[in-house]
């Protein structure tokens, strides 16, 4: 299995709610459209939204040779997640930690991947079972962290950052979403949620500033309709993601 795929990034945040799986598919469709071969493995068990954003979630998994075969996106991206294994994707996961985090470690062992270039983790929000069970089971090339501008989802990315320093994880950087929106009049920046802070983190936890994301009520869109493979090549920050984290690998290898 590792031989066949080449490197495996994590992607976590200190809490929900930040946009975590939209960065994992964003960062997923970028590396697709830079030619690479890629896979989104969502160990998100018991909130798994990577399906819907790529519009497969009326797919199903298929399970041959005791291999589950992950669902094909319309651009080739392979696509594993709990979602495509149950027969009704509205139906709550009500599993104890320890079957949620070997789920997780199944995904990645029990998949029939092939060959990868790139398979990006979401990882479920916080330093929980699964993400332990994710960073000592798999062997992760490299973790990026997500998080947005307020002061209090700041403070819990540290406890990410630390986390994964702990493991001896490489962290590439962090991603702040939401971190702005631009005026439809004038192209004046917002920031919505107040000034960030995110210089200042990442000054302070010696780690990289990837990207600063804004809100785009267009992109929201085709998220929410199963479409953000669809999106302009030349979007800005969206369009740069990838480019941005494959800079940050080259330079730590």
């Amino acid at each position: 299995m590792s031989k066949e795929i080449k490197n495996i990034i994590a992607v976590m945040s200190g809490k929900g709610g930040v946009g975590k799986s939209f960065v994992s598919s964003l960062l997923a469709v970028n590396l697709n459209r830079e030619g690479y071969r890629v896979g989104v493995l969502d160990a998100d068990i018991t909130g798994p939204s990577i399906p819907k954003i790529f519009g497969v979630n009326k797919l199903r998994a298929n399970v041959i040779d005791n291999e589950i075969q992950p669902v094909e996106t319309k651009t080739g991206i392979k696509v594993l997640s709990l979602n495509l294994l149950i027969e009704e994707e509205n139906k709550p996961v009500i599993w104890r930690g320890p079957l949620v985090a070997n789920t997780a470690k199944q995904f990645y062992e029990e998949t029939s991947w092939g060959e990868l270039d790139y398979l990006v983790i979401d990882l479920p929000p916080g330093t929980s079972d699964v993400t332990l069970t994710v960073m000592q089971s798999i062997p992760l090339h490299s973790l990026l962290v997500v998080t947005s501008p307020q002061d209090l989802v700041n403070l819990i990315v540290e406890k990410s950052i630390n986390m994964s320093k702990k493991m001896n994880i490489p962290v590439l950087g962090i991603v702040e979403n939401m971190s702005y929106t631009l005026c439809p009049k004038c192209n004046e920046k917002i920031e919505l949620f107040g000034e960030s802070k995110v210089d200042d983190v990442v000054n302070n936890l010696e780690v990289d500033l990837i990207s600063k994301l804004p809100i785009d009520s267009k992109f929201t869109s085709l998220c929410d309709n199963g479409k953000i493979e669809e999106f302009e090549y030349d979007y800005g920050e969206f369009s740069n993601l990838g480019k941005k984290v494959l800079d940050k690998i080259m330079e730590s290898e």
